[in-house]
């Protein structure tokens, strides 16, 4: 998330685009270049797409591109989620509107055919469905860790793993022990999970300021700590266990598997099979959002083509292609020309893994629209008419905001700092204990997975309302703490730099 899909594909633009102009091979005309030369003067405002595009594309194209770089942003994802929750907050404080909470609940969403009716609540909906595509994105992240990113080192994935393990059990204890025989004990899982979209977008407000080793150490840490709160939704928050539905949500995995072993890399097989495994886990009692998580397991992370053959193959095509050119004929008429275009198109396509494919079109969905729409269905919290001294003094307001804020930030250190004293591993290039305390005091931000837990392990409306509660508080201090942590401590490390840069160029001039 801290660098946008836009980032990545312009170097393979640039990359495209300075094969075309390059020499053609001996004995090969070389490549036409556009007749408008608008955009081939070194204009910054022309990406490399743009060069080819017809002057009245190119506009259109410009404005996607920047709504991709928009919607590409960690830092707005944040705050769009943020300014959800603030609204609902606000709106289920306020007089005027005081049916916004039960719309969630009576308004139904459904069909029927025959007797056959189905239907869930509003609320329902969003937390059964529309996360679960939501666990889907956190499963394809998850699956690319342990297939490309730090979790495929071992030694390297052990001090995030260990790290999340530690913010995982610590706040679980602190809130059992305040909890004991209060008859809230189920709430234990509540402070165990915190949030990826809101920590990678605290750290990327400080830029390039922050080391890359300590964006990696984070973003690992996250992912595990996502893979630890999704077993503890699958294992201690399943009630009503039906096997039968359970079976067939597994054989529907199965399935999923063989037909990747089976190198079917199609994603509408992938889709269909999920969406009859998220109605077997609804009604196998296991939380629905889990088939997103193992559907996203199942899917392809290999390309269909050698991608060290993919440059030649199409230099070779394209130098075809402009072989069938004829400049005298209206475009419409080209049909070998076209033809060889859409074989480049369909080669492209089959490059890219259906992993990164699925991936790039679940972001925008997800981060702005699932997401904020459920912190606006669920983080609101009825403050009016409450006793503030009884919500500070609830037995789990307590466990949930000491768990979140003091016991998240003490596992994640702690862990992280055990592993490094026993040479289980080492700290990423670049960050220091410093860094680790700012990124654990992050770990404190739980907002959508513990809001998420809330929901599941109390079903009193006046506990959910404390939880969350709790839950906001912990992690407005949280966020802003870890922020200036990290900043004060970067600051540090660029005034240190500065010193050593300034003493280096006086003993060079001596």
């Amino acid at each position: 998330m801290t660098e946008t899909y836009n980032d990545k594909h312009a170097a393979q633009d640039t990359a495209s685009d300075g094969g075309a102009a390059a020499d053609a091979p001996d004995g090969a005309r070389p490549l036409r270049q556009p007749a408008d030369g608008a955009c081939l003067t070194g204009d910054p405002a022309c990406s490399p797409t743009e060069r080819i595009l017809e002057p009245e594309v190119r506009h259109h194209h410009r404005r996607r591109r920047k709504f991709l770089e928009f919607t590409h942003s960690s830092t707005r994802a944040t705050m769009l989620m943020l300014a959800a929750a603030v609204a609902a907050l606000v709106i289920e404080n306020t007089p005027v509107l005081p049916y916004f909470a039960s719309f969630w609940h009576d308004f139904d969403l459904g069909f029927s055919l025959g007797s056959f009716a189905p239907h869930l609540s509003l609320e329902h909906f969003i937390n059964d469905f529309l996360m679960a595509i939501f666990f889907l994105l956190v499963g394809l992240e998850i699956k690319f860790e342990l297939t490309a990113g730090e979790l495929r080192n071992p030694r390297k994935a052990l001090l995030p793993i260990l790290g999340a393990a530690g913010g995982a059990v610590v706040p679980a204890v602190v809130y059992t022990v305040v909890n004991a025989g209060s008859g809230f004990e189920q709430g234990w899982g509540v402070p165990m999970a915190n949030d990826i979209a809101f920590c990678l977008g605290i750290l990327a407000l400080l830029g390039s300021r922050v080391p890359a080793g300590l964006r990696s150490f984070l973003s690992t840490l996250t992912i595990a700590d996502d893979m630890i709160a999704i077993l503890v939704i699958a294992v201690f928050y399943t009630a009503d266990l039906d096997i039968a539905w359970l079976v067939g949500g597994l054989a529907l995995f199965a399935g999923a598997l063989v037909i990747n072993r089976l190198h079917v890399y199609d994603l509408w097989p992938y889709v269909l099979i999920g969406l009859a495994m998220w109605v077997c886990f609804l009604l196998s009692g296991v939380h629905a959002t889990i088939a997103g998580v193992l559907l996203a397991l199942a899917i392809p992370a290999q390309s269909q083509v050698k991608l060290d053959r993919a440059p030649g193959w199409f230099a070779a095509r394209a130098r075809k292609a402009d072989e069938r050119y004829d400049p005298g004929e209206p475009d419409i008429v080209q049909k070998e020309y076209l033809a060889e275009l859409d074989e480049i198109g369909r080669v492209s396509r089959m490059a890219i893994p259906p992993i990164t494919r699925l991936d790039y079109r679940l972001h925008i969905p997800v981060y702005f629209v699932i997401l904020p729409l459920f912190a606006f269905s669920n983080a609101s919290v009825v403050l009016v008419g409450m006793d503030p001294l009884a919500v500070i003094t609830n037995p789990v307001t307590i466990g949930v905001f000491c768990g979140l804020l003091f016991g998240k930030p003490l596992g994640i250190f702690l862990a992280t700092w055990l592993t490094v004293k026993l040479r289980l591993s080492d700290l990423p290039k670049g960050v220091g204990w410093g860094h680790i305390a700012g990124v654990s005091v992050l770990g404190g931000v739980g907002f959508t997975m513990a809001i998420f837990v809330t929901n599941l392990a109390f079903v009193d409306p006046g506990t959910i309302a404390v939880a969350k509660a709790a839950i906001l508080a912990a992690s407005l201090i949280a966020g802003i703490a870890g922020f200036f942590v990290l900043r004060h401590v970067t600051d540090d490390g660029d005034a240190e730099e500065t010193v050593a840069d300034e003493e280096a160029a006086r003993e060079s001039k001596a």
